[in-house]
């Protein structure tokens, strides 16, 4: 192994330059070459790589993003546009990969693994939709500034004795809903993995304002849909004033927690360890706190499991 890349892919990320930082210089201590990609699988077609050094990693760890951009790209889904991708790989004498992004990009990596690509993958995405590893890259920081929002609405919220919906973001996995709905003390959370009643809603809502509740709060995941619709008719049926919140795109952004700096940077240090061992087609996790890696293969093939637990625990402890 003399010299290796690295990109980020799909959505951004808070943690996604602590990772790349971590890669940088774990590969300069081993004396690799590290060349960055810019835009992910479409910058690597594009042939847009340049070699990196300590000090294109300085001043990163804290910066939300990523340094090295992302985009989607539609020409890597051909077999003809990752023929290419390795080829340029091949051309700028890359002997391994570390991608970080979601199930999509590590799908990518599967794919150039392929081609003889030596390929390590770091799951980097605020959903925390990847079932093979508790946490990803970028989940606790999204979780604390929907936090965040929680408390600020809270304030105006009992301040005008109304309902508040907040959507966040969650298309498939509701762990940001159910995570921030257990911590910001939510009275409903409503997931795509389980759904809702309107009527029991509205009923609960009415019954916590004859106990003196000044205020409601709901967290919905935006994979259900219809926050709009579900405000207007809790207003409708029980008189009170009822606000949609959609938190959208701020929660990709943000300075990372020291949880997500610490965690990129314990698998930008491995990524780098496995490929110097000549290990490939694997991505990175943690189980009970250990970092660990897996075929690639055989992780995108985990199925979702639901905390029940957690989500049993919300509803006994919002009443």
């Amino acid at each position: 192994m003399k010299s290796i890349a690295i990109l980020t892919s799909g959505g951004d990320a808070p943690g996604m330059n602590a990772a790349i930082r971590a890669v940088v210089r774990t590969a300069l201590d081993k004396d690799l070459k590290v060349f960055g990609v810019n835009r992910g699988y479409s910058g690597l077609i594009n042939g847009e790589l340049f070699e990196m050094n300590r000090e294109s990693v300085s001043d990163i760890i804290h910066r939300g993003g990523t340094i090295l951009r992302t985009a989607r790209c539609e020409e890597f889904k051909t077999e003809e546009g990752r023929k290419r991708a390795a080829s340029v790989l091949k051309v700028f004498g890359i002997d391994g990969l570390v991608v970080i992004g979601g199930n999509g990009t590590f799908a990518g990596a599967q794919l150039l693994s392929k081609l003889g690509v030596k390929t390590i993958g770091l799951p980097g995405t605020i959903d925390n939709d990847l079932p093979y590893t508790d946490y990803t890259i970028g989940f606790d920081t999204a979780l604390n500034t929907v936090l965040d929002a929680i408390n600020k609405l809270r304030d105006t919220s009992s301040s005008h004795e109304r309902v508040s919906i907040v959507e966040v973001m969650g298309r498939d996995c509701g762990d940001i809903a159910l995570h921030a709905g257990v911590g910001g003390g939510a009275e409903f959370v409503i997931l795509p993995e389980k759904g809702y009643n309107e009527e029991e809603i509205c009923k609960n809502i009415l019954q916590g304002k004859v106990k003196g509740k000044l205020h409601s709060l709901i967290i919905m995941a935006e994979g259900v849909g219809g926050t709009d619709e579900l405000a207007n008719k809790i207003e409708e049926v029980t008189g009170i004033e009822t606000r949609a919140t959609k938190l959208g795109h701020i929660q990709r952004g943000g300075s990372p927690s020291a949880f997500d700096r610490v965690l990129a940077s314990r698998m930008g240090y491995k990524a780098v360890e496995l490929l110097c061992q000549g290990k490939t087609s694997k991505v990175l996790g943690m189980k009970n706190g250990k970092i660990f890696d897996m075929d690639i293969n055989e992780a995108l093939e985990v199925p979702r499991s639901f905390d029940e637990e957690l989500y049993t625990i919300s509803k006994i402890i919002s009443n």
